[in-house]
């Protein structure tokens, strides 16, 4: 980001984020059944840190709710997100610190599939392959340096909406 180095999308759109979800009773009652649902999953991302800006993913508009899709009966979990450029060199590391939350933060029961929003980005097929695959995904994350990347991104930041 910093030492001469030439950002990609220099001058991003920043959107406004999302207010925080409301708390109920039952929500805190761990006697009550309570359902993993799209808003509960997209609260688990959306602080998630750009790799190339000092924003969000929800703030660059890369994750929406809308993009997220959850049956917790059938045990999935899907994300859509969408780089801020066609061309964006971060997408394969974006759709990695989102897959690599959601495998830190939900039960084992669930399958979960990250992909790029559809004719968003020129290499999409590729991205969502090496994302798909569970063995590249293991690797990555075994390359040390990737992973404290990774973990860079997910770091969360106090930010307020």
């Amino acid at each position: 980001m910093s030492g001469g180095t030439l950002l990609e999308n220099a001058n991003p759109l920043i959107f406004q984020r999302t207010g925080e979800r409301l708390q109920t009773a039952n929500d805190e009652d761990e006697d009550v059944a309570d359902p993993i649902d799209d808003r509960e999953i997209f609260d688990l991302i959306r602080s998630i840190n750009d790799p190339e800006h000092p924003l969000s993913l929800e703030e660059l508009n890369v994750v929406e709710q809308v993009r997220v899709r959850v049956n917790d009966q059938e045990n999935t979990v899907g994300v859509e997100f969408t780089p801020t450029i066609p061309h964006c060199s971060m997408a394969t590391l974006i759709g990695l610190s989102i897959k690599v939350k959601l495998l830190r933060s939900l039960p084992e029961r669930f399958k979960i599939d990250v992909h790029i929003t559809p004719g968003t980005h020129a290499s999409e097929d590729a991205v969502n392959k090496q994302l798909a695959d569970k063995e590249r995904v293991a690797a990555a994350l075994e390359n040390s340096q990737l992973l404290e990347v990774v973990n860079q991104c997910l770091i969360s930041n106090a930010r307020t909406g």
